[in-house]
């Protein structure tokens, strides 16, 4: 295969754009994906070079990269030395990229590279960060469109940095918001609200979001939910104040049921009578202070994690045709 497009000058000139893929079991999409992205900066002045992060995966994934890799070298590889996750593949991705600017991309090619014309011509305009916005999620069934769309008004009804709705990672992020992103030391790293959090000038364009074009999504509703508690927990105190007001709320109805209880005593004496009663009152309160304890032991997990200080991923080898094992910045998260 041929490269198409403008090639720099010199492989150590940094390109304009770094798009961004993390990779998990995606040896069917890849190619496809190289191929539109060929052909949509074909005729584009900017350099640019495609960062793939393999991120553990256990198919052919690896060996399509590298060929890729040899065949075009604007193709990078970064071969992560387990699987750590999409969040901590797109970072690792992140702290690599060269360009002036980056843009994650799904390699299943839910997110079509023909949108980085309009992202790049609104960056122009002065913005450093340019959402993709869904108008409409093909392929998907209606159970996950209904919960993601529940996922981000929850989410910014609670939390204090709002992101935006029906947005995922598919945007392009300037290098000075890069530059910020890359001081956040979170090991729980939830991007979507990271984007958000540090902020900077920011507008959005629209698209149709197309169904998977092979293979099957990783994204079960139990690592969808995972996923969520993540967000929620890592921008947004609110469940321990809901777990206090549940508390406070139980106790005052406690307080009230026993004026309720004294005042029949003295007034009609004490029968013995409200087994059922008390065994509900005792499994309610029972659920709430294990649900409260439930609460407070998610939130200290996270900051035992954060307290071990391990980096979010290790790259076993970064991998780049022509070049050995060298040409990749440095990255504090290298082993």
């Amino acid at each position: 295969m041929n490269a198409k497009g403008p090639m720099p000058a010199d492989s150590n000139d940094p390109p304009v754009l770094s798009f961004v893929v993390p990779c998990y079991n995606e040896a069917a999409n890849i190619r496809a994906l190289h191929e539109r992205l060929c052909t949509v900066m074909a005729g584009r002045p900017e350099t640019w070079e495609c960062i793939c992060v393999n991120d553990g995966s256990r198919d052919d994934t690896l060996a399509i990269l590298m060929a890729l890799a040899t065949e075009d070298p604007r193709v990078r590889v970064l071969d992560l030395s387990r699987n750590f996750g999409k969040e901590a593949a797109l970072t690792a991705g992140l702290d690599h990229a060269r360009g002036a600017a980056a843009i994650p991309l799904d390699a299943d090619l839910q997110d079509p590279p023909e949108l980085v014309p309009e992202l790049v011509a609104r960056w122009r305009e002065g913005y450093d960060v340019v959402n993709a916005v869904r108008l409409s999620r093909e392929g998907e069934s209606l159970i996950k469109r209904a919960t993601a769309h529940a996922f981000y008004r929850v989410f910014n009804r609670i939390s204090k940095v709002p992101i935006p709705e029906d947005t995922g990672d598919f945007r392009l992020l300037s290098r000075p918001v890069l530059n910020a992103l890359r001081q956040l030391p979170e090991r729980r790293r939830f991007m979507k609200g990271l984007f958000a959090w540090v902020g900077f000038r920011t507008t959005s364009v629209s698209y149709h979001r197309a169904p998977r074009q092979a293979g099957q999504t990783t994204w079960n509703y139990v690592r969808l939910w995972r996923f969520a508690l993540d967000g929620i927990l890592s921008f947004s105190d609110a469940p321990l104040r809901i777990a206090s007001y549940l508390g406070l709320a139980v106790s005052l109805l406690s307080f009230l049921y026993a004026v309720n209880l004294l005042a029949q005593t003295l007034l009609f004496g004490n029968p013995v009578k409200g087994y059922p009663s008390l065994m509900v009152a005792l499994l309610f309160l029972g659920g709430v202070q294990l649900m409260a304890l439930g609460v407070i032991g998610e939130y200290l997990g996270r900051v035992y994690d954060e307290s071990k200080g391990r980096p979010v991923y290790l790259i076993r080898h970064p991998l780049e045709a022509g070049r050995g094992n060298a040409g990749s910045p440095p990255s504090s998260a290298d082993p």
